[in-house]
């Protein structure tokens, strides 16, 4: 059994290597995302409006053909990505993401059951919205140390910023940006508040929206434990369906080395690791720097101090779940991977049922230091002066979009836009004529957000995973023993 779990985390291991070199060795570097799209968008207005009367038959396919293809097909090796695209997230994604509401519901409702008592209820859920609210809000004042002390938006040239609109609204991203993305502080809590509540939870979990399939999940295993003999016959109904589940992730994982592999080098083929050698490079070593003092740092002495647990030792008891985080770029499709390994390190099943599903709907500390050192960087970039009172206004709203932003891929461009709102109402105060940051500005970081999204996600897990662990060992269900 252990032998099997130690050698499928060297295997998906070893899918993430081999993914970085892959994605490298495919690299094209004649290939612009911002070409390509140019192209498409030719092909489909000339077929809107062919010009010259006629097309021919071969040329008819061929417009078609371009006004239906993704930017990636223009790459040297596009036939390679498309297939590298197809089974990491039309196979291994889809597969994990299978698994994420029934886990979530059965894990939460087992986990409010085991615990019982309702007071104990209330001091864990207390105990959870405080260390995630203040992981996220260190992670958050990091990344502001970092970007003020480095100021990578002054390395960003005329040039790049008269690109950035341009990107912005052809990379598709335009109108579920600032559809999704109420304005300010108040916005986004009001973002957070409108998920919570589902008007209709199975349609919510139809939609594969945790947030909300959790508020019901609690409240469903509150009142199940007060129906008397009736309820326990549920509660089994429940255990026996998170078992189920738990057996399904196993087999499913058997797909993660493959996965990781096509999704991290799918990934990297598009923009290579020389990137980091350009201006956009200093912005995304002060994120990677961020994250690498909170993983490295900040959560392991919390781990240490709060539950005398080894966190190296926990470290490599997580792994499997840290290098899917990084390859899928997901928390929320990490989610089984992460209560497997979390059970198998010696978390209780109470903490990782309940602790584990809100974590990755809620606790974002890698996205929340992300979007702070984005918004400044590209406030910076734009010549937007930013003070003491916009960064404490960065520190909070982008805490609380944070909270907000889906377990999804990119999900942190969408949320980006609410502190880049609550920023400039900061900025502008009377002077309607004050310089502020365009929305557009996201352009500029849309290239390389992949990168960086694989890699904060796999420190909002381990934010997760420290934060379940420290819930098992203060709320244990029995006494344990130091790791």
């Amino acid at each position: 059994m252990h032998g099997g779990k130690r050698l499928l985390t060297v295997l998906i291991l070893i899918g993430l290597a081999l993914g970085c070199v892959a994605g490298q060795w495919l690299y094209d570097p004649d290939y612009s995302a911002h070409d390509a799209r140019e192209k498409i968008k030719q092909a489909r207005a000339h077929l809107d409006d062919p010009a010259g009367g006629e097309i021919s038959t071969q040329r008819l396919i061929r417009l078609r053909q371009l006004a239906g293809a993704e930017p990636w097909h223009f790459h040297k090796h596009g036939d390679a990505l498309r297939y590298l695209y197809f089974i990491g997230n039309n196979i291994f994604m889809k597969a994990l993401k299978m698994l994420i509401i029934p886990l979530v519901m059965s894990s939460v409702i087992v986990g409010v059951i085991s615990v019982g008592d309702f007071s104990r209820l209330g001091r864990i859920g207390l105990k959870t919205l405080i260390y995630y609210f203040a992981t996220m809000f260190v992670a958050v004042t990091i990344g502001l140390v970092l970007v003020n002390a480095i100021r990578p938006g002054d390395r960003i040239e005329q040039t790049q910023r008269e690109e950035a609109p341009t990107t912005y609204r052809e990379t598709g991203k335009e109108q579920r940006v600032e559809a999704n993305a109420p304005p300010g502080l108040g916005g986004a809590l009001l973002n957070i508040v409108d998920q919570m509540i589902p008007a209709n939870p199975i349609a919510a979990a139809a939609a594969g929206r945790p947030l909300p399939v959790i508020c019901f999940s609690l409240l469903f295993g509150v009142l199940l434990t007060m129906i008397g003999p009736q309820g326990r016959v549920v509660g089994q109904f429940f255990e026996a369906i998170f078992e189920v589940m738990m057996r399904m992730v196993g087999l499913v994982l058997w797909m993660a080395p493959v996965g990781v592999f096509c999704l991290v080098a799918w990934s990297l083929a598009r923009i290579g690791f020389g990137v980091f050698a350009t201006a956009i490079g200093t912005y995304m070593l002060t994120v990677l720097t961020g994250l690498g003092i909170h993983a490295l740092i900040i959560l392991p002495l919390l781990l240490w101090i709060f539950s005398r647990t080894k966190p190296w030792k926990f470290f490599n008891q997580m792994r499997q779940a840290l290098a899917t985080a990084g390859g899928t770029a997901s928390s929320s499709a990490t989610l089984p991977v992460t209560i497997r390994c979390a059970e198998d390190a010696g978390v209780s099943k109470k903490a990782a049922g309940f602790v584990l599903p809100l974590g990755a709907t809620i606790n974002m500390d890698g996205t929340a230091l992300y979007e702070a050192v984005a918004v400044v960087f590209l406030a910076q970039a734009w010549g937007v002066e930013i003070g003491l009172q916009q960064n404490v206004i960065i520190a909070l709203t982008a805490t609380l979009a944070a909270v907000g932003a889906a377990g999804i891929p990119e999900a942190g461009l969408v949320t980006m836009a609410i502190v880049v709102a609550a920023v400039n109402q900061s900025v502008l105060g009377p002077d309607p004529t004050t310089r502020t940051i365009p929305l557009a500005a996201i352009g500029l970081i849309i290239g390389v957000d992949r990168i960086l999204d694989m890699c904060r996600t796999s420190i909002n897990v381990w934010g997760d995973a420290v934060g379940a662990m420290i819930i098992s060992r203060t709320e244990p269900d029995e006494p344990v023993q130091d790791s």
